[in-house]
């Protein structure tokens, strides 16, 4: 088995996580400028099996697309066209900045390292994987 990993992408930083190899535990990756993504995906992927790719899907509370979907649409297109083989799912994102945040605060850690904006991408991009994850096995 491969790993699967997710993006919760930005447009200026991506928090990535990744699943152990047996696809159990989604753990927080890192955070990587969003124009570098697709270089630092190629170089992950040679180094490591990636089985899919889950990119989180922001809406808003009318279940309307965000304003950052036409983006996201596109960096698919070129994920597509870069890796035309790896299966690519998407999975809603609504609230997982706001639960990554709730999640440092009842971790203990604290507020000069809640402000750092790769620490909440990184760990939004592990609940967007663990959603995956728990979705996938209903």
């Amino acid at each position: 088995m491969g790993r699967i990993l997710a993006l919760d992408y930005g447009q200026k930083r991506t928090g990535i996580a990744v699943t152990d190899p047996l696809q159990m535990i989604a753990s927080g990756l890192t955070t990587v400028q969003t124009p570098e993504l697709l270089d630092f995906l190629e170089s992950y992927m040679g180094e490591e099996q990636v089985e899919r790719i889950v990119i989180g899907e922001p809406r808003r509370m009318d279940n309307s697309p965000s304003g950052i979907e036409a983006e996201i649409r596109s960096f698919i297109e070129r994920i597509k066209k870069r890796f035309p083989d790896l299966p690519l799912s998407r999975q809603d994102e609504r609230f997982s900045s706001q639960m990554a945040v709730r999640a440092m605060i009842e971790g203990g850690m604290k507020k000069k390292k809640r402000r750092d904006k790769a620490a909440v991408d990184k760990i939004s991009a592990t609940l967007i994987l663990q959603s995956y994850l728990s979705s996938k096995e209903l």
